[in-house]
């Protein structure tokens, strides 16, 4: 495991070795190989290991592949993939695999993101406190992206899963150290991290760290207009601010690993890291047509904590018979806080309103998981568990506004001291069977079932309970066409929920200071439900040796229940909260492939090729058409790259295209929003200057997109639509990575 810059990761569970036919199913963790020399295969014959192996393995003499040989769908991306580019960032990564999108701080499958898409780190949902953005690709073992749910790990996935795989084997001595600086129009950003690890016996240990800071200088500008009921503009005003911090931190992870005389092992893993920083803020508007907003001008200053420590024990236990035992219980602690102050001004520059907001929360949690595993009858593999945690969290919110009445316009001062306390309790157990019917033809089936309880309190609340549980059956088969090599048909019919975001179910009032439309306060829903989703996946794939393959593959989610946001006017405030309200359905086309040029021309190039495609539909019931997209679903998306390695291996490069389609979305009966289409283009060259020393260059964002998204508030009386604009520029980094 390996930090990254702004928080540490989550520890995984150790390596252990066990018969393919007792870990068919236990899909989470992988195979440590022993150091010693392999020995020559008796036969030529390939068994199909477990699915939690190496995603590429050598087995009896030949390769097994998970993407192609196991029954469940999933697309594995490995760490010399992920760390092509040199990213920093796991999100740059992310925009590049097969089937995702990137927009803003959702990431997306099938378009979908806050909350169809489910992020998980070594099959766990990550904890409070906890983003991927605190997460650095260089501790990363691999990426799976499962497009079709299983039981062993949370079914809160109708769009799909990214499980995040830390890297988790010690099998020989490491030391490196890798530095980078970045550099863009509006960020400068150096980092540093490193890794020790060695072996001795049946002891192993590694400790890695990071360092980190940044600078930032991001302008935006935007405009509202507004229109009365027969089109005649009534209201102009243009915006322009400007957004200045910087940022530190730095972690560390120790991971301690033991296998004893009787074959169990024992892991111990902790990080702890820390992200803090300060800024300031310039607002203004530049024009004025209309009614006068209630600041004209404003500026603020801000400062920002955030310190996360977590620490894990996993063990593992062999039983009889080839089966297993894998328990972990863990513990952590998150403390974070936000300081904003502000002064506001009139146009004549006079102030009106100073204000200061002093947010602060604690995060506790514990869990304990487990799962035991064992071969059954001929064929069969059987995988039973749980999954139990307890969340505690504790937030004040204190707000000090001091209003200058004799200053025009006035505004209303709010003063707020708001403190609450919030419960989560999960409990969750699975079972599930993996059954190879024939050499052809495989099964899985899985049940799960997954309860969620949230119990909240404040000072301005009573006490309130929200309780969901979800019954989550699945079935997939994988079937290889005889004597056609490489063919094969995959289905998968599924039951998988969204859960709501336990924000949303708190029953307390956030005010704006400019209250319309477009900018409302947003107040919790504690009766909120789950929604849930039926859905089929149907796939064709092509396979051939080199790691060449083409896939389409089809899906269906039908989704009762649905959570839309709704926008009510309450004693003369807007208000927004989510409810649930009708149906929706999605449905998506995805055609990927992995072309290598040698594969078809023997004396071409180090060339390989990749491209990916996605094209999405939905509809949500209770939102008038056209354009009413779930979650402002992206239609279309595509990545197209190329690599290219020099026989001898010293220099590399390759460039990968992205783009993801916009449009008009109608998000509610009185409004609409409309996305910007974007366009990604970034290219890297590796230089491997010894073999322990290698510089790499990267250049992003070469074609500059910038973003431009719109909100629209329609009535009866007219219109008012509100559009921001984000600059961008292209961005170089440099790093240098040493073996020691």
């Amino acid at each position: 495991m390996c930090c990254g810059h702004s928080a540490a990761q989550t520890p995984a569970a150790p390596p252990t070795r066990e018969p393919a036919k007792a870990e068919k199913s236990d899909r989470s963790e992988k195979t440590e190989k022993d150091a010693a020399p392999p020995t020559k295969p008796a036969a030529t014959t390939a068994t199909k290991p477990s699915p939690k192996t190496e995603s590429i393995e050598v087995t009896s003499g030949q390769v097994y592949d998970e993407r192609k040989d196991d029954t469940a769908t999933k697309v594995v991306v490995n760490s010399a993939e992920i760390m092509k580019f040199g990213d920093t960032q796991l999100a740059d990564v992310l925009k590049r695999l097969p089937g995702i999108t990137v927009q803003g701080s959702s990431i997306r499958m099938r378009g979908l993101g806050n909350g169809y898409t489910q992020i998980l780190i070594d099959g766990e949902r990550a904890p409070p406190g906890f983003t991927i953005d605190q997460l650095s690709p260089t501790a990363i073992e691999r990426i799976e992206i499962l497009r079709a749910a299983t039981a062993e790990f949370s079914t809160q996935s109708i769009a799909g899963t990214i499980n995040i795989v830390l890297k988790k084997k010690v099998s020989l001595a490491q030391r490196e150290v890798r530095a980078v600086y970045a550099q863009g129009s509006f960020y400068k950003s150096p980092s540093a991290n490193f890794v020790v690890s060695d072996k001795d016996g049946n002891f192993s240990y590694s400790v890695n760290g990071y360092v980190y800071g940044n600078k930032t200088n991001f302008p935006y500008s935007g405009t509202e207009t507004g229109f009365d009921a027969q089109g005649n503009r009534i209201l102009f005003r243009a915006s322009s601010g400007l957004s200045e911090g910087t940022g530190k931190g730095g972690g560390i992870g120790p991971r301690l690993n033991w296998t004893l005389k009787n074959g169990d092992t024992l892991t111990w893993a902790s990080f702890l890291n820390f992200n803090h920083g300060d800024g300031k803020g310039t607002f203004r508007y530049d024009s004025l047509v209309g009614n006068l907003p209630p600041t004209n001008s404003s500026v603020s200053r801000y400062e920002y904590v955030n310190d996360f420590v977590r620490t894990d024990l996993n063990w593992i236990t062999k039983l009889a018979e080839g089966a297993k035992l894998d328990t972990k219980i863990g513990l952590s602690v998150n403390v974070n806080g936000n300081k904003n102050y502000s002064r506001a001004f009139n146009a004549a520059n006079q102030q009106n309103l100073d204000r200061s907001l002093e947010v602060s929360g604690r995060n506790r949690g514990v869990t304990f998981t487990g799962k035991y595993s064992t071969p059954i009858i001929e064929g069969h593999s059987l995988v039973a568990g749980w999954d139990t945690g307890l969340t505690k969290r504790h937030e004040e919110n204190n707000q000090r506004d001091i209003a200058f009445p004799g200053v025009l316009p006035t505004i209303t001062p709010i003063n707020a001291n708001d403190a609450f306390d919030a419960e989560l309790l999960k409990l969750a157990a699975f079972v599930q069977d993996e059954w190879n019917v024939t050499k052809q033809w495989s099964v899985y089936m899985g049940l799960r079932w997954e309860g969620i309880t949230t119990t909240s309190q404040g000072n301005i609340f009573t006490e309130v309970r929200n309780r969901s549980s979800v019954w989550s059956p699945i079935a997939q088969t994988l079937y290889k066409l005889p004597d056609r090599k490489g063919e094969q048909i995959r289905l998968a019919l599924t039951r998988t929920y969204k859960a709501p975001n336990i924000n949303n179910l708190f029953p307390r009032r956030v005010y704006s200071v400019d209250n319309k439309p477009t900018s409302p306060d947003y107040q919790g829903n504690p009766d909120l439900r789950p929604e849930l989703a039926t859905g089929i996946d149907i796939a064709l794939e092509k396979f051939w040796d080199q790691g060449a393959s083409v896939s389409l593959s089809a899906a269906v989610r039908r989704i009762t229940d649905y959570n839309r946001q709704g926008l009510r006017l309450i004693s003369g405030r807007w208000v927004q909260t989510f409810i649930n309200d009708g149906q929706a359905e999605t449905k998506s086309l995805e055609f990927d492939a992995k072309l290598p040029l040698q594969k078809f021309y023997p004396t071409a190039p180090g060339i390989d090729f990749r491209i990916n495609m996605n094209r999405n539909w939905s509809s949500v019931d209770s939102v008038p058409g056209p354009n009413n997209r779930l979650d402002a679903q992206t239609p279309f998306s595509g990545t197209a790259g190329l690599d290219y390695r020099m026989k001898n291996g010293v220099v590399s490069a390759g460039g990968s295209y992205s783009f993801r389609s916009g449009g008009d979305v109608r998000t509610g009966i009185n409004q609409s929003a409309y996305l910007t289409a974007k366009r990604d283009l970034d290219i890297y060259a590796l230089w491997k200057v010894t073999p322990k020393t290698q510089l790499r260059l990267t250049l992003s964002n070469i074609l500059k997109p910038s973003s431009v998204n719109e909100n629209t508030y329609f009535d009866a009386f007219g219109r008012t639509v509100t559009s921001t604009n984000t600059p961008s520029k292209p961005n170089v980094r440099l790093g240098l990575e040493v073996k020691l």
